[in-house]
């Protein structure tokens, strides 16, 4: 522990760490950041005292702005905290705030919100940013500890509060953890207050952000808000191969995006039949394969083990079928010729005028080189 006392006072105030990549600018982007779309429209006389504050990563509050202070997006400002005071940066103001409200199911009148203080002055900063440069180096030390303590726990992530009082420390557990000497042992280190957070590994992906197997930021690093569950039957009405490898995020969970388009492929599948009826022909019996939901045809062989000489049969035919079966009587084929529905060919249309990528394929023929003729400048001897 000693070790640890000195490595903390030896550690000097270090470039403040931004959880940006826009920082310069007042209305910086940051995780969960709210697009003001009631911007350009000119204020109401109604005035909103109530304002969004974001902190570190995904942690967001509402606060009242008691003092008629005049708050735009990105201004960094004092709150009220417990104890003390917290340096955050204001995120929503104005109109869209009441939404926010609504949208949390927040009873405004019951709700007694905490104080905006004042706009962050050069010392607030100063010490703010002593704080923030501190999180990573407490983390590293805050495991080193835990492990030693042989806890069965994760530190995931530390957040100072910005007056230097008082930290969050984010933690992952599978079970039941008791930490109380964990917590005795920081106080004493890093004369703090500790408050310990158990998060998911959403939260933690979410907090530690990356880029998935789509090529952009993760979901749950921008903008995604509260985790809903996410279930195999959301793959499967999406007829999603059922492969751990493809479906699980970088948390080790089941990715959050399989939930997007779930409601589309619900309300187009209302109308298809069950998947498990076996069809009966005068040629024999046919087993359902697989489903073109948003073309309405379902694919039906006659083996039901491998998968050859697919015969797509449209969902209005199939359920003719069935119809006919549960009469007893046998259909003597799958589709008729007049229900068979042409594929269209996919052609590519050069609207934009670029040249083919093939261009440089082709062979063209060998251009004959021309001979040069030289001309000669100045008198010459002519021989007799």
């Amino acid at each position: 522990m000693d070790q640890i006392d000195k490595d903390i006072n030896s550690s000097s105030p270090a470039t403040p760490i931004v959880h940006s990549c826009c920082s310069n600018k007042p209305d910086h982007c940051g995780k969960l950041e709210v697009f003001d779309w009631l911007k350009d429209i000119p204020e109401t006389a109604i005035k909103f005292d109530i304002v969004e504050v974001r902190f570190k990563n995904t942690r967001k509050e509402l606060f009242k702005n008691v003092n008629g202070l005049r708050l735009n997006r990105g201004d960094v400002v004092a709150v009220e905290a417990s104890p003390g005071h917290d340096i955050g940066i204001v995120s929503l103001t104005g109109e869209l705030v009441y939404y926010q409200i609504k949208k949390q199911n927040i009873k405004s009148p019951e709700t007694e919100y905490k104080k905006v203080y004042r706009k962050a002055k050069p010392a607030d900063l100063e010490k703010w940013f002593e704080a923030t440069s501190m999180e990573n180096m407490t983390m590293l030390k805050t495991r080193k500890i835990a492990s030693e303590l042989k806890l069965d726990m994760k530190i995931g992530d530390v957040e100072y509060q910005g007056d230097r009082t008082k930290a969050i420390f984010y933690y992952i557990a599978d079970e039941r953890v008791d930490f109380r000497s964990l917590i005795k042992i920081l106080a004493e280190t890093f004369k703090i207050r500790v408050e310990m957070r158990q998060i998911g590994a959403r939260q933690e992906a979410g907090r530690i952000g990356g880029v998935g197997s789509c090529g952009r930021e993760l979901c749950c690093a921008t903008f995604i808000t509260s985790f809903v569950s996410v279930t195999t039957n959301a793959a499967r009405y999406q007829e999603i191969s059922l492969n751990p490898q493809k479906l699980a995020g970088q948390c080790g969970k089941l990715k959050c995006c399989l939930n997007y388009e779930v409601d589309c492929y619900i309300d187009a599948q209302k109308d298809f039949p069950p998947t498990n009826i076996i069809l009966e022909t005068k040629t024999g019996q046919a087993f359902f394969q697989k489903t073109d939901i948003f073309r309405g045809i379902m694919w039906y062989s006659f083996d039901p083990v491998n998968i050859v000489n697919l015969t797509p049969v449209p969902v209005e035919r199939v359920k003719e079928i069935i119809a006919l079966n549960k009469s007893g009587k046998k259909v003597d084929v799958l589709v008729d010729e007049s229900n068979i529905i042409p594929e269209k060919e996919l052609d590519y249309h050069n609207v934009i005028g670029q040249e083919s990528l093939t261009r440089f394929d082709e062979q063209k023929s060998p251009r004959k080189k021309k001979k040069r003729r030289h001309k000669f400048k100045g008198n010459t001897d002519e021989k007799n």
